[in-house]
């Protein structure tokens, strides 16, 4: 448990093949106005000159080579070589505020010391900084269980299985830990290692412990550009689907809430069915109705499935009319 007194931050950061984009997240770590004790890059394998560009920082930083194994190995493999009683982490295309570290840590400096705190953030879309940010997108209702603490400072007091399964709003680069509580409850779930939208498992798992700590303000940019995967509604659907299922499978802590979360997976891969299908993608639609459980209940989708399975002559005429509709 950690004391009040001087408490040692540690920066973990995942790379694969970010040597053109990297430079500007480890400049904006090394600029906070709350130094890290230590900044850890793990190189996730990466085949372009991503090494290259990390040695230009010298001793600023400390670079960990594994083989490719994913986002959850090298976050994992920084946090379990960290010295910092407290680690934050940043994907290796995000952006922190100048005060994300020297914000976040007051959580442990002066406020509930949970094993996790997140803050908000916004998205960066070349170069621009959305005016909204993430937690303005939350459902009504989705921070009512939250305690206010001081100013944007608040928690969770209470498990928050239920609301992440239905609305994801924290990310690994909004994200600072208690490093040995953080071990303690197995770290990263790297069985979701190669899946979409992989953070997520590890979010539930988080989830499981309160206090969660939330900073409202949003402290992080996260970047959307065509090397990741989030602006792809159709993959993030199924790769929520797929995280869901495994937690399912392997927590039997999460027993209760199992009808929701078969639900919610149902209604994730309905939703990347309706995606593939506006899309004209018709062999996606296919695969995604064919891991569908339930016929659903409406007109439109049952109208969709038949026109899916139909012969192309038949097919592409009636989705075109129904796709004006």
């Amino acid at each position: 448990m950690l004391r009040n007194g001087n408490i040692s931050i540690s920066v973990v950061i995942p790379t694969f093949n970010r040597a053109p984009i990297i430079a500007e997240t480890l400049e904006r770590i090394l600029c906070q106005t709350r130094k890290a004790e230590e900044i850890i890059v793990v190189n996730d394998g990466s085949t372009d000159n991503t090494l290259s560009v990390l040695g230009q920082y010298g001793e600023r930083i400390k670079i960990i080579s594994i083989v490719n194994s994913g986002d959850m190995v090298a976050r994992n493999t920084g946090l379990r070589t960290a010295k910092g009683d407290l680690i934050a982490f940043c994907d290796d295309d995000d952006l922190w505020e100048d005060h994300f570290i020297s914000s976040m840590s007051k959580f442990w400096e002066n406020y509930s010391k949970p094993i996790c705190a997140f803050s908000n953030f916004r998205e960066v879309v070349n170069g621009q900084w959305s005016n909204h940010s993430k937690f303005e997108t939350s459902p009504t209702q989705y921070w009512t269980k939250l305690d206010l603490i001081d100013g944007d400072y608040a928690q969770f007091c209470k498990p928050i299985i239920r609301e992440l399964i239905n609305f994801q709003p924290f990310f690994p680069s909004c994200m600072m830990v208690d490093r040995e509580r953080f071990i303690k409850i197995g770290g990263w779930d790297e069985g979701v290692s190669r899946m979409v939208g992989c953070d997520f498992a590890t979010a539930l798992r988080i989830a499981e412990h309160p206090p969660i700590g939330v900073l409202r303000r949003p402290l992080v940019g996260i970047r959307k550009h065509g090397g990741n995967i989030s602006g792809d509604v159709q993959r993030m659907n199924l790769g929520d689907a797929d995280v869901l299922t495994h937690v399912l499978s392997t927590r039997p802590s999460l027993a209760e809430y199992a009808n929701e979360i078969k639900r919610s997976i149902e209604v994730r891969r309905l939703a990347a069915f309706d995606t593939a299908f506006a899309r004209g993608d018709f062999a996606a639609a296919e695969r995604i109705m064919a891991m569908l459980s339930d016929r659903p209940n409406n007109l439109r989708h049952n109208i969709k499935r038949i026109i899916t399975k139909s012969p192309a002559y038949l097919r592409n005429p009636a989705w075109r009319i129904l796709s004006r509709r």
